[in-house]
């Protein structure tokens, strides 16, 4: 009879162990679907059901190989790519990407320089 209550303490500990992986995934996948969409509100509401900060998950999101950043320039979600700009850090955004350019530089150059999310990007950077 002992062992009963020690198998299922040890069951719902290795149970336990697996959800927040997939909740950690499902978040993501919701993270890039709203950035896509350019959803602001879905987003900001995902990210407070889930009591996390845009600015400590921000590096550990990748959508389809992109930063939140770049998927939001490559899908024209100003909105989103704005709101996202404001809440990292100025170092966030000053930061090296894997192909060596910062997210402003890469925008410039894919011409994405002249959007509004590459003018919040600036704005922080300068301290405006």
């Amino acid at each position: 009879m002992r062992l009963l209550p020690i198998s299922i303490a040890a069951i719902i500990a290795a149970s336990s162990y697996t959800l927040p992986a997939h909740a950690n995934d499902q978040l993501a996948a919701n993270i890039c679907n709203y950035v896509q969409a350019d959803d602001k509100n879905r987003l900001r509401k995902k990210l407070k059901e889930n009591r996390v900060k845009l600015r400590n998950i921000y590096s550990s999101i990748s959508c389809n190989g992109d930063s939140l950043l770049r998927t939001a320039f490559k899908s024209g979600s100003d909105k989103v790519g704005t709101f996202v700009a404001k809440r990292l850090p100025v170092s966030e955004l000053q930061a090296v990407e894997a192909d060596g350019t910062s997210i402003s530089a890469w925008a410039d150059a894919n011409g994405h320089g002249a959007s509004a999310i590459n003018s919040a990007i600036k704005a922080r950077i300068s301290g405006g």
